[in-house]
């Protein structure tokens, strides 16, 4: 097991549910944050595409399933610290949030970014992958297939 990789897992699943969430939530719950982080950017807002690999029944070879749009921006805050941004879409003030909230989260402010916007985040993606549930749980069909007896 690769222990850099281990390290990295609590940044990605953070980095991965800015990415994924929407840009209006993230800027309500980034309004109501307390901190207002001194910060430099590194790098501006960007878009451009990304190309999104696929594999058929998560088992076989990978394949081009097509592009995607994606913005991202780098902040450096006044302590040295670094975070980047990487959104889907073309909000730029989006990516610009979660870069700044990427940064926050490697100083003493994590928990109280957690709590605030992260939390929410979470709960937020949590209720949509359940309603997104039920709405396909009620539509499953059971087919069945009846034998005929010998005569």
């Amino acid at each position: 097991m690769n222990m850099m990789s281990d390290l990295n897992a609590p940044r990605k699943a953070w980095l991965g549910l800015l990415a994924k969430s929407p840009a209006a939530d993230v800027a309500r719950l980034w309004a109501m944050l307390t901190i207002a982080p001194d910060h430099t950017v590194l790098r501006g807002p960007e878009i451009g595409s990304v190309m999104v690999r696929g594999r058929a029944g998560a088992v076989g070879a990978a394949f081009n399933l097509g592009e995607m749009t994606v913005t991202r921006a780098s902040v450096k805050l006044s302590d040295g610290t670094i975070g980047h941004g990487y959104v889907q879409g073309r909000n730029q003030d989006h990516a610009l949030q979660a870069a700044q909230i990427d940064a926050l989260m490697q100083t003493d402010a994590a928990d109280v970014v957690e709590a605030t916007v992260l939390g929410p985040l979470r709960l937020a993606a949590t209720n949509r992958k359940s309603d997104r549930a039920a709405k396909a749980a009620a539509t499953k069909v059971d087919f069945f297939t009846m034998v005929r007896g010998e005569d």
